[in-house]
Parts: C-alpha cells; sequence; structure tokens
C-alpha cells in the first residue's frame, strides 16, 4: 500500500500563535513578534505558500551581498565569507532558502580546510543555493562536477589505473543512499565510472585519458558506465527517496521519525521525481509536522540558537562575530568537521557549548558585542512567551519577573539572561 503524509487540518485541529511559532521556527532562523502575528492571522494556507513559495529581496539586499562576496573572494577570505552568508540569512527575504542551503551544505559536507579558496567555496554556495528548493536530481549532478567537491574529494586522483574511491564512497554513503544499501563492489566499480571526472584551472575537466571506458557491474547491472550513470543509478535506487526522507524529517521534525512518517515522505519524493519545493510544502503542511510529540523535539544547532534569538529580539547583529560565536559553538560555516558534516543532535551541547551558550546570552543582553541589543519595550512576560512556548518553564520565568528587583530594562535583560539558559530554550 502505498503511504501518504496526512495533511495537517488547522481549521478543525488549531492554528494559533502556536501553531504559527512553530511553523515559522522550523523554518525560519526564528520569527519576530510581527512575523508571528502575520502568520497567526494569515492562517496555515497563505503562510506556507509565502514561506515556501518565495518573495522579492527588498530594495539594495543583493547590492550588499554581492559586495559582501566580492570582498570574500578578492581577499580570499574565508571569515569573510562566512559574514557574507549570515548577512543573506538575518537580512534575507527567503529563510528557508538559506535554511535549506544550510541543509545541502551539511548533506555535500565540504570543507575549505582543504579546498582553500573562498572563491570556490563561495562558487558551492552559490550552486546549493540555487537548487535547495529545486530538484535533488540536478544538485546532486552538478555537485558531482563542482570544483570544490572534486578538490576536497581528490577527483584529480581518480585515474583509470588507480581507481580513487572517495567520491564514489561518498555519494553512496552520504548523498543518496546511506550505509547498507550497496557493496564495497559497487563502490569500486563507480570510483572507475567517476575516473577522468578532474578539475583544471579551478574549473571541472573531464580528461578523457583517464577515464576507464570498461565494462561496470553496478548493483547488479552490467555497461560502460560513467559518472553520469551511477548518478542516475542511485537515484533510481528504492534506498534513495528513504534515505532524503530520514534526514529531512530529522532535521526539520524530530529525531526519530515515525515509520509511516519516513514511507509518506519518501512517498512524496518520489511522486514529485526529486523536486523539492512540493515536497516540502506537503512535509510543513502535515500532521507529523505539527504533532505534539514532534514539537520542542529538536535541539538548535548554533546558527539557529543564535539567529534565532536576534530575529526574536530585534538584535542588529555584529556578523564577524557573530561567524567566530557560531564556531566556537560548534558549527564552523565552511569547515564542517568531516565529509559527515555536523552530526547535530545531541552533539550540539556539551558542558563546553551550554557555558559559551550562557555567556552568549551573558554578552548579548549586558554590552554590544554581537550587536546593539535594542531598549527593553512592552511587557516582559510577553517577551518571554515570544520566546518560550513551554508552559512549564514560561511559569519559571514570570516567577522570576515577579521577584526581581530593578526597572523594566533591568528585569527584561536578567529575564532573557535566565531564559536562554534554560534547557527548554535550547529545543525547537
Amino acid at each position: 500500500m502505498v503511504m501518504a503524509l496526512v495533511p495537517y487540518n488547522s481549521k478543525t485541529q488549531g492554528w494559533t500563535r502556536r501553531e504559527a511559532a512553530h511553523l515559522l521556527g522550523r523554518t525560519q532562523f526564528g520569527a519576530s513578534e510581527a512575523e508571528i502575528r502575520r502568520a497567526t492571522e494569515e492562517g496555515m494556507e497563505r503562510t506556507l505558500e509565502r514561506v515556501v513559495g518565495g518573495q522579492g529581496e527588498v530594495e539594495g539586499f543583493e547590492e550588499t551581498a554581492d559586495l559582501l562576496r566580492q570582498t570574500a573572494i578578492d581577499t580570499g577570505d574565508i571569515d569573510q565569507l562566512k559574514t557574507w552568508w549570515l548577512y543573506r540569512m538575518t537580512e534575507g527575504a527567503n529563510p528557508l532558502v538559506e535554511k535549506m542551503s544550510l541543509f545541502w551544505h551539511n548533506h555535500f559536507a565540504t570543507s575549505n580546510a582543504k579546498v582553500r579558496s573562498a572563491r570556490l567555496m563561495a562558487q558551492q554556495n552559490d550552486l546549493i543555493r540555487a537548487h535547495a528548493l529545486g530538484n535533488f536530481r540536478t544538485l546532486l549532478t552538478e555537485m558531482a562536477r563542482d570544483v570544490a567537491m572534486l578538490v576536497w574529494l581528490d577527483g584529480n586522483a581518480n585515474r583509470k589505473r588507480s581507481p580513487n574511491e572517495n567520491f564514489a564512497r561518498e555519494v553512496m554513503e552520504l548523498f543518496a543512499l546511506g550505509v547498507g544499501n550497496y557493496t564495497e563492489g559497487d563502490i569500486k566499480e563507480a570510483a572507475r565510472a567517476f575516473s577522468g571526472w578532474h578539475v583544471r584551472g579551478e574549473r571541472f575537466w573531464f580528461n578523457r585519458l583517464q577515464h576507464d571506458t570498461g565494462s561496470k557491474t553496478i548493483f547488479g547491472k552490467s555497461g560502460n558506465f560513467a559518472g553520469g550513470d551511477v548518478i542516475e543509478m542511485c537515484l533510481a535506487h528504492e534506498a534513495c527517496p528513504r534515505f532524503l526522507a530520514t534526514k529531512l524529517l530529522t532535521a526539520f521534525v524530530r529525531p526519530e521519525p515515525p515509520e509511516g512518517a519516513v514511507e509518506g515522505l519518501a512517498e512524496s519524493i518520489r511522486r514529485h521525481d526529486y523536486a523539492m519545493t512540493p515536497v516540502l510544502r506537503e512535509l510543513f503542511a502535515s500532521d507529523v509536522f505539527f504533532a505534539k510529540e514532534s514539537r520542542h523535539r529538536l535541539i538548535k544547532g548554533p546558527v539557529q540558537f543564535v539567529l534565532e534569538t536576534y530575529r526574536a529580539l530585534g538584535v542588529q547583529p555584529n556578523l564577524k562575530a557573530t561567524a567566530g560565536l557560531v564556531a566556537n559553538l560548534g558549527q564552523d560555516l565552511f569547515l564542517p568537521p568531516t565529509v559527515k558534516g555536523w552530526e547535530g543532535g545531541r552533539l550540539w551541547i556539551t558542558s563546553a557549548t551550554l557555558l559559551l551558550r550562557a555567556n552568549f546570552a551573558a554578552q548579548l543582553t549586558s554590552g554590544e558585542t554581537y550587536g546593539k541589543f535594542p531598549s527593553a519595550k512592552g511587557d516582559v512576560t510577553e517577551l518571554a512567551e515570544l520566546l518560550l512556548s513551554r508552559d512549564a518553564a514560561l511559569e519559571a520565568v514570570r516567577t522570576y519577573v515577579a521577584q526581581a528587583d530593578g526597572n523594566n530594562e533591568q528585569r527584561t535583560k536578567g529575564m532573557l539572561h535566565l531564559l536562554m539558559t534554560m534547557p527548554e530554550y535550547q529545543l525547537t
């Protein structure tokens, strides 16, 4: 029986500030009070269309982004490139595009520690962004020819007399199928198919002299396969939609998604032939996405934790300092730790990073290291509800506010520091 995702009926099951905040929190880097209010008033369907369908950028955004990007390339400074991407995340009108770009950056984890080129890392990031909500088939095909990827996985070392298995292995294990859905023989034969996929002059180069034109046997099929054939065979493999579905669900819904949700989302991926926009629209409108068991289940990664705080509080961030902060918290953009990327989840929280998160809260509310903290306005308990929607934790914050000394701004800063160090605030 074909299984499909069950749609969430906002009219009968409820559409309140909490549902709106949940949707925006998972599809953006947090939400402001104005954004939550607008989503609550517009309803799920219109909000979802705006979030997934995209909006036009404000005047001047692209010009500033291009300037920051070019500065990074001209100087060769990867830290400048981090600032450029954080600018896109914080100021762009389409945060889901940036959030999915971060998802794919982790999926195709490529590190500048080996690539050593801000230009090539920027080009890869552009490629990812162009297809972030597009077709995974196109993205995987283009990533196989991406120069930064070929440098990262030793493409030039893959020659017909001595095949290098790095890229073929990662295509199957990390990009398309997952462990257990291929054999070592499949990898060896696929490596032969990718032989001659080289880099010359910072461009992809098909080196015909180093390409193995002999017959290969992959997934039980034999033929004179080339690299593009291997990619199509992976996409046609029954494991590929399930592999992608599991990764999307663990990133956007809950750490251990139910089997029915995996099958339902995999079926959506098959039906839409890997087109991500309709797949994500179905996922974010599903019952499993809005289920009680899916809320407050994901540990915020450093980028989410920091940018979500900025967005809610209206902080104008110091992006250079922010790049260093998220790196210290464990998510150094353009420098994932291994080919597996950041594994995330509970690994985001250690005694060291928890202390750093608490220090960030203290510095944000008492100084201007990471950005100018706006003057406190309105009821502090309303601000707490914006940042933290779990009743038990909110009660603790309300108790603090009722007993705290000082003026409204002092109490707000104290409340925010308490709130941001609570276990509940680490979850989304």
